[in-house]
């Protein structure tokens, strides 16, 4: 049986040419093996959001970041913490992919977050708010021990980050979000687990996710 190939959207809430947050990403994306492919999409293009400009024509940068999502099965977001919360360019982002209310790219869409960080809390606090943020997004936070990294800084060699353990970490997130995508898939209507096509009366559990 051929192997499903899994399309994630990584988004990093830093615009660094630098980024550590940006760094944990690619680093994750060459991991990945056979569990699924990683793309990476810049923020830099994505202008404040302004409603005004919604009810005119999105800018192609928006409309770029909302066809990504969609296409997409699953997404990994890495957000450095700013002052105890999430980077204002991520919010931002999330504000734009938000729309239309409950019927925008992020609704149903499941999401692994993670914060890195040089101090000694690795974004936790910018996690909790993140989490709330995409819980309004009607998004599917997979759930899992939070991937926080501590210390960032001393983790990056030559611009790569190069963390083993964190890495490993990563990958099984991965693969909880790779389970979750098959459950989905599922629940749509396309097979069971066994192969079968799902039948009305069949119930599908998926796992602990923001309702």
């Amino acid at each position: 049986m051929a192997t499903v190939a899994y399309r994630l959207l990584g988004i990093s809430g830093s615009l660094r040419s630098q980024s550590t947050n940006t760094a944990v990403l690619k680093a994750l994306a060459t991991r990945l093996g056979d569990r699924a492919t990683m793309s990476l999409f810049s923020l830099n293009d994505i202008p404040l959001y302004n409603a005004d400009l919604e009810a005119d024509a999105l800018p192609a940068s928006v409309t770029s970041l909302k066809e990504a999502i969609s296409q997409a099965d699953g997404l990994i977001i890495c957000s450095p913490e700013y002052n105890y919360g999430t980077s204002g360019v991520l919010k931002n982002a999330l504000d734009w992919a938000s729309r239309p209310g409950f019927n925008s790219p992020l609704k149903n869409k499941p999401v692994v977050i993670m914060t890195a960080s040089p101090g000694v809390l690795g974004g936790v606090r910018a996690q909790a708010q993140l989490r709330e943020t995409l819980s309004a997004t009607l998004s599917r936070v997979v759930c899992g021990p939070q991937i926080v990294i501590p210390g960032v800084n001393q983790k990056i060699q030559d611009g790569r980050f190069v963390d083993e353990t964190t890495i490993e970490f990563m990958l099984a997130a991965v693969d909880q979000i790779v389970a979750e995508i098959r459950i989905l898939a599922h629940n749509r209507g396309k097979t069971k687990p066994d192969g079968f096509p799902l039948q009305t009366n069949d119930k599908v559990i998926l796992p602990c996710a923001n309702p």
